[in-house]
């Protein structure tokens, strides 16, 4: 029966990775609640989803850098009554900057998008998934948490925050029936990554592994979230990654910037 269904929570849902997390759960029996900033590519989604699954796919469509976002989100489950087992916090957009170029409005789409909205989320739907049982958060981080670089300096410093908080939420959750799984990614071939320099050599990244498909990041995720694990970094390169960066000097660093800025400053991807 319908009411007896467990939701999954996913934002940035209609597109990319949110897609795969979304498609995966409904195919696992979950009701999914869609959130995207889309609303027109949700509902398709929502349609695939009852048609293919037979589980509810109902859509929030939500710009999630508004400041009430979260509780509008929170209090919409709990007015229909959906039994949250699963929060994705997938959402996400890139800035490939100097922070003295970024447009004011990026900064603060950014630090809510990352931030604020995916926190005030796990505070807002932790105590009511508890009152259900339990569940499941899984956060999105990514390895440029390690690079405090020029060009990718804002969105690795707010998945850092994101690695932060999820470490600090997991030990608090620790004895609940709530666990809590970081997931840090490096190359994924989604629409945000669509315009970075890098993916000109996308067909050889994807068969050295180097960089992985949505499809395949997302399953890997979310077998780590349901084994109720800390952390997962899918790809060796990008354990290595994380290891290597911290012992870059910060000239090298410049000189980088200076050489690859402008093809890096044309990747601006929008909210997802």
């Amino acid at each position: 029966m319908l009411q007896d269904v467990k939701y999954a929570v996913v934002t940035g849902a209609a597109s990319g990775m949110g897609r795969c997390y979304a498609l995966q759960l409904a195919e696992r029996g979950y009701g999914v609640v869609l959130v995207d900033i889309n609303g027109l590519a949700a509902e398709e989604l929502a349609l695939q989803i009852t048609r293919q699954h037979g589980v509810p796919a109902p859509v929030i469509c939500m710009d999630l850098t508004l400041p009430d976002a979260a509780e509008h989100i929170a209090t919409q489950c709990r007015t229909c009554g959906w039994r949250v087992a699963i929060l994705v916090n997938n959402a996400g957009m890139l800035i490939t900057s100097t922070i003295e170029n970024a447009e004011l409005e990026q900064l603060r789409r950014i630090m809510a998008l990352h931030c604020t909205t995916p926190l005030l989320l796990c505070r807002l739907l932790l105590p009511l998934m508890k009152e259900q049982g339990g569940g499941y958060i899984l956060n999105i981080s990514s390895i440029t948490a390690w690079m405090d670089w020029p060009l990718v300096g804002m969105y690795g410093c707010t998945k850092r925050f994101v690695k932060g908080y999820s470490r600090a939420l997991r030990i608090e959750c620790m004895g609940s029936p709530v666990s809590v799984t970081t997931a840090v990614f490096g190359a994924v071939d989604t629409p945000m990554s669509a315009d970075m320099p890098f993916m000109r050599h996308r067909k050889l990244l994807l068969r050295m592994g180097i960089m992985l498909s949505p499809e395949r990041a997302t399953q890997l995720a979310l077998k780590a979230m349901f084994r109720r694990r800390a952390t997962l970094i899918p790809c060796f390169t990008d354990r290595l990654v994380i290891l290597l960066c911290p012992l870059l000097p910060n000239r090298l660093l410049h000189l980088l910037v200076k050489r690859f800025a402008h093809s890096f400053e044309q990747a601006q991807t929008p909210v997802s």
